[in-house]
């Protein structure tokens, strides 16, 4: 069974910020597919899909997002999940607004999120779907996430988050390493 993590954190009041982007996506990819978020267990909400044989196990950690491992270090055991079949997918604001990123693996740089998951997992082995949420210099990393996108950023972050869905979506029938060619394009 693959798991594709979507990092945020749980509540109104953080539904439209930087930092849920991996929530965002998600919901992208269960709209796409039909998948339901019918279950709460594991401090986490989640939902399971089939695509071409495949079992997908979506997750919203419903922890905070610095807390985010102890739902996924719970899950990957109760399920017996292998490490190289997660996906954690999560804003970066070391990337412009609305680009991704595809990596196999790699230290939580500076999201916290990240960390604890690979802190708690014993791996940095993990395979990641960054999306750029930008930065603002002028504003305090933490007040930066947890703040809203303007209206120019949002139409940009909605094709992210579709791209985003659709490479979950492809890595059903792939691997990894034609989605990273496929998703991390060059600037032109």
């Amino acid at each position: 069974m693959k798991l594709y993590v979507g990092l945020g954190n749980p509540g109104k009041e953080y539904e439209k910020t930087r930092h849920n982007v991996g929530f965002r996506v998600l919901d992208a990819f269960a709209e796409k597919t039909g998948l339901l978020f019918s279950e709460k267990k594991f401090k986490a909400a989640y939902g399971k899909i089939r695509i071409n044989g495949e079992e997908i196990m979506c997750v919203k950690p419903l922890t905070y997002m610095n807390l985010s491992g102890e739902a996924v270090q719970a899950i990957v055991s109760y399920y017996q999940i292998d490490i190289e079949d997660i996906v954690i997918i999560h804003d970066d604001i070391d990337l412009p607004c609305g680009k991704l990123r595809l990596r196999k693996k790699g230290s939580g740089g500076g999201h916290n999120g990240v960390k604890n998951i690979l802190q708690l997992l014993g791996t940095k082995e993990i395979k990641r779907i960054r999306i750029g949420v930008g930065k603002n210099e002028l504003i305090d990393q933490k007040d930066y996430v947890l703040g809203k996108f303007s209206k120019e950023e949002e139409p940009v972050m909605a094709q992210a988050y579709d791209k985003a869905s659709e490479a979950l979506v492809e890595y059903a029938t792939h691997d990894f390493e034609y989605l990273m060619n496929k998703y991390n394009v060059k600037d032109e």
